[in-house]
C-alpha cells in the first residue's frame, strides 16, 4: 500500500463521506464520535498494559485497528470544518519545536 499525505487522507475521506446524504455529522456529534473511539483505545491500552484484562472469551481489538479509528475521526471533523490538517500539523510541530526546545534531555546531550 502506497503512503499516503494528510492531505491525501483527507481527500478520500471527503470521497468516501460525500456518497451518503447525511454527510458529516454536526461538531458537537464529531466529537462525540471522537471521545467514543479514544474511550476504545484506552480500554485496549488498559486490557493490555493495565490492571484490567479482558474477560474470557472477550474478542481482542488492535490499538492499530483503535488509532485508525480515531484517525478517521479526526480526518473527519477536520473535513467538516475546512481544517487543513498538514497545515495545522505543521503548526503543532513549530509550537513543540519552540515552546518545548529545552524542556526534555536530548539524547546527543546526554551525560554532558
Amino acid at each position: 500500500m502506497a503512503e499516503k499525505t494528510l492531505k491525501e487522507m483527507q481527500q478520500e475521506v471527503d470521497v468516501y463521506i460525500s456518497q451518503f446524504k447525511e454527510g458529516y455529522f454536526q461538531p458537537l456529534s464529531m466529537l462525540a464520535r471522537m471521545t467514543e473511539e479514544v474511550g476504545e483505545l484506552a480500554r485496549e491500552v488498559n486490557h493490555r498494559y493495565g490492571e484490567k484484562p479482558k474477560k474470557p472469551g472477550e474478542e481482542e481489538n488492535s490499538l492499530e485497528s483503535e488509532l485508525g479509528d480515531i484517525m478517521f475521526i479526526v480526518t473527519c471533523f477536520a473535513n467538516s470544518l475546512n481544517i487543513d490538517l498538514e497545515k495545522a500539523f505543521d503548526g503543532v510541530m513549530e509550537k513543540y519545536r519552540t515552546r518545548d526546545a529545552n524542556r526534555w534531555t536530548r539524547i546527543d546531550q546526554e551525560g554532558k
